[in-house]
């Protein structure tokens, strides 16, 4: 009875090793380059898989439809907001000739001056730092409110066709918290970036990529190469 019973425990865990190994075979062939990479030196972000590969998703569908990406935080996330940028509306890792159309109309109008032009120049995808926009928002938070601020910029900005990607370490900061809010009851589509708790931007956010970490610091050490893969995932799949 004792081996029968060892034989069916045995049968049965080979049965979940098989399977769990078919599973991570299967799901690592999908794997890109960048997968790979990222995956490998941060072990960590393994969790936050399913919700990086939908962020592309969502920023690639969003050029597709002629949309542009409207980015915000606070503090170290609003410098990320502007790397990001620095990120899309040049080349990042791989060359965005532009079309030859484009360089025909500059041809007509500038002749042998053309060149310049069409050496330089590069293919982006279009998004602005909600951050950077220093008059309006030192007006509105001097005369209306700061809390609100991400949220009248979104609003006076943004189209359906857009994106917000949100960064907060928190996922509780108000004024991108509220931009979200507003992202959502306009539909236009939100990507926000957090720490690992349960934070208010959950409950509004189409996609949150919640990093494993808790500590402010630690958290933006991992939104880095998070948001570094997303920008070299999506240049891949549209000028690769």
């Amino acid at each position: 009875m004792r081996k029968t019973v060892t034989k069916v425990a045995v049968f049965c865990f080979s049965i979940v090793f098989f399977t769990v190994i078919c599973y991570n075979i299967v799901n690592e062939n999908d794997w890109t380059d960048y997968m790979i990479d990222i995956f490998e030196r941060y072990k960590t972000l393994l969790s936050c898989r399913e919700s990086m590969e939908k962020g592309v998703e969502m920023m690639c569908d969003t050029y597709k439809n002629g949309g542009k990406i409207l980015v915000c935080g606070n503090g170290g996330s609003c410098a990320d907001s502007e790397h990001i940028v620095g990120e899309l509306m040049k080349s990042f890792v791989l060359p965005r000739e532009i079309p030859q159309c484009d360089k025909d109309k500059l041809e007509k109008l500038l002749g042998d001056e053309s060149e310049l032009f069409k050496k330089n120049l590069q293919r982006g995808i279009p998004a602005f730092s909600l951050c950077s926009q220093t008059g309006v928002m030192t007006a509105y938070n001097n005369d209306v409110n700061s809390d609100m601020v991400y949220a009248q910029l979104l609003y006076a900005s943004a189209r359906e066709s857009d994106l917000l990607i949100g960064i907060s370490t928190s996922g509780n900061s108000s004024n991108v918290v509220n931009a979200v809010k507003v992202a959502k009851a306009l539909g236009i589509k939100s990507l926000c970036l957090t720490g690992g708790k349960a934070c208010m931007i959950d409950e509004f956010a189409d996609c949150v990529i919640k990093v494993p970490e808790t500590e402010t610091y630690k958290i933006q050490e991992l939104h880095l190469p998070v948001y570094h893969f997303l920008c070299l995932e999506t240049e891949k799949i549209l000028f690769g």
